[in-house]
C-alpha cells in the first residue's frame, strides 16, 4: 500500500501510536502559534490552571499539570517574570497564593483563541479527512452534548 506521493504507507497496529503521532504535530503547531505570545503548551497550560483555580498550591497545579512540583515553580517563575501571575505570598515557608495578572488574563483569552484556530487548522473542514475524522471523534467522546 502506498500513499499519494509513492512513499510505503506504514502498518498501523496501534491506536496509541497513532494518537501519540497526531498529538506531537498539534503540540508543534501550537508551540509555534503560541510563540508570539511567550507561550509554550506547557506554559498555556499552567496560567488556564491558575485561572480555573486561583490560590492552587504548586502542588495541586503539578498534579492538574501532570508535572513535577519543580516543574510547576520553574514555570511559575517564568510567568511571573513575564507579568502574567503574582504571588500574593512569596515569603518562604508561606503557602503560596498564585492569580493571574491582567495582563496574564489578557494573554491567555488571546492563547484560548490561538488554540481555537489551531484546532481549526488540523481538524477543522479544510484538514485531512482522517485527522478530521479524529477531532470529531474525540469530541464526541469527551464533550457533553448541549442540551
Amino acid at each position: 500500500m502506498t500513499t499519494e506521493n509513492g512513499r510505503p504507507r506504514p502498518r498501523i497496529t496501534s491506536a496509541g501510536i497513532v494518537l501519540l503521532t497526531l498529538a506531537k504535530r498539534v503540540e508543534t503547531e501550537l508551540n509555534t502559534a503560541l510563540t508570539p505570545l511567550g507561550l509554550t503548551v506547557a506554559r498555556f497550560g499552567l496560567l488556564a490552571h491558575i485561572s480555573a483555580r486561583p490560590g492552587a498550591s504548586f502542588s495541586d497545579l503539578a498534579r492538574m499539570s501532570g508535572v513535577s512540583v519543580q516543574s510547576v515553580h520553574t514555570g511559575v517563575k517564568t510567568l511571573v517574570a513575564h507579568g502574567l501571575v503574582h504571588d500574593r505570598t512569596a515569603r518562604a515557608g508561606s503557602a503560596s497564593i498564585i492569580e493571574l495578572t491582567a495582563e496574564g488574563t489578557r494573554v491567555l483569552r488571546r492563547a484560548e483563541q490561538v488554540a481555537v484556530e489551531v484546532d481549526a487548522q488540523m481538524f477543522g473542514p479544510e484538514a485531512d479527512p482522517i485527522q478530521r475524522q479524529i477531532g470529531q471523534s474525540v469530541l464526541a467522546a469527551f464533550v457533553e452534548p448541549e442540551s
